[in-house]
């Protein structure tokens, strides 16, 4: 059972459902099931707010209208008082902030900052003085990458920590292919399906993965492709997808509450991104021994290993990235290897492990219990 000087609070300010949500949820539900205090806040009208309802998990909600929401601030630091909670996990951008403030209202928590993303530190001044403040006790990093690219941008190495994020192996378990989904999505029975789910923003580059397709099926013919996500640049990525006159062979079905049955509609999965803190949309593919095809971009390389469990590529090279397609899409015995060696490499981010880590530092920081190694 957890230890009861162990008392967290989860704030995540996001209200869109993305990869870091189902991460904190993960993290969430696994201090939970293993005995510790720990409740989450999130806004009003988020869709974390409808998964932690759903699930009757316990939350409490408060605007966080912005960055700078300093009464939201004062309840939360109220609130943490109140209930004795000494550590608090920021999961976005907002939380970050909000957070901070919470600590100058009640100066005893400690604060972890978990940061996912790979590109550098703005420089205007709100952002070099969240992450320069000497309030925050840690910063979790979910790839040796954003580390690095941490310490390039002055933070103190004692305050980074690397923790993968995990998948829950068993997610995928017990479901089974939906056998009128090609029909639905209208894709022919010999069609090779070449997968993504990645929002429709930038960091994705769907262009880069929408002129890719197009030199694939200027040269191979019996593939489709299919994209689950949706996002603020969806009306631009639409665009150029008319543009370029890919109709029926690049089907966008927007965001997916389950995606399993997609995963399980796919023979190749493919990520383009030109900016990714790790890729747990790779992780899931594994899991189900989907063939990778990605960029090297970010964290995606502590992941994927080229010709190993997937297949690497340069960000923003629509010709490599098709390539590397077109290869996988000829040579059905390279994609079962590639699919075996992945199923067996993705244990390796188990949730569990990733629990496990997070309690192990947390333990650190308060000096409580056993702790560890924490990689």
């Amino acid at each position: 059972m957890g230890n009861k000087e162990i008392r967290v609070l989860h704030i995540d300010s996001e209200l869109k459902w993305g990869g870091g949500q189902q991460q904190a949820i993960y993290l969430f539900e696994g201090m939970l099931n293993k005995g510790y205090y720990a409740s989450f806040v999130c806004r009003p009208k988020s869709e974390l707010k409808r998964y932690l309802k759903k699930h009757k998990l316990p939350y409490f909600e408060f605007k966080m209208s912005s960055e700078i929401d300093i009464l939201s601030s004062y309840k939360i630091a109220s609130f943490c008082k109140k209930n004795k909670i000494n550590i608090l996990y920021l999961h976005s951008a907002g939380a970050h902030a909000i957070g901070l403030m919470a600590k100058v209202f009640y100066p005893e928590l400690k604060i972890i900052v978990v940061r996912r993303v790979s590109y550098d530190i703005r420089k205007n001044y709100l952002s070099q003085l969240k992450y320069k403040s000497s309030l925050i006790n840690m910063f979790v990093c979910i790839s040796n990458d954003i580390k690095n690219v941490l310490l390039r941008n002055g933070i103190n190495k004692e305050k980074l920590r690397v923790i993968h994020d995990g998948i829950d192996l068993n997610k995928f378990t017990n479901i089974k292919s939906n056998s009128n989904l090609r029909k639905e999505l209208e894709i022919p029975e010999s069609d090779i399906v070449i997968g993504t789910i990645a929002a429709l923003e930038g960091a994705k580059d769907y262009p880069n993965l929408l002129n890719s397709a197009k030199i694939v099926l200027q040269k191979v013919h019996n593939v489709s492709f299919v994209a689950i996500g949706d996002g603020r640049d969806r009306y631009k990525i639409k665009e150029l997808h008319n543009k370029l006159n890919l109709g029926k062979k690049f089907i966008f079905t927007g965001f997916q509450d389950d995606v399993s049955k997609y995963l399980l509609l796919f023979d190749i999965f493919v990520l383009a991104s030109k900016e990714e803190g790790l890729g747990t949309s790779i992780l899931d593919a594994q899991s189900l021994g989907l063939p990778v095809v990605a960029t090297k971009a970010g964290g995606i390389p502590e992941v994927v290993k080229h010709n190993i469990n997937g297949v690497l590529v340069n960000p923003q090279n629509p010709q490599e990235l098709a390539s590397a397609i077109i290869d996988l899409v000829d040579d059905k015995a390279k994609r079962e290897q590639l699919g075996r060696n992945g199923k067996e490499s993705v244990k390796d981010f188990d949730i569990n492990l990733n629990v496990k880590r997070h309690i192990d530092l947390i333990n650190s920081m308060l000096n409580v219990g056993d702790v560890g190694s924490i990689g």
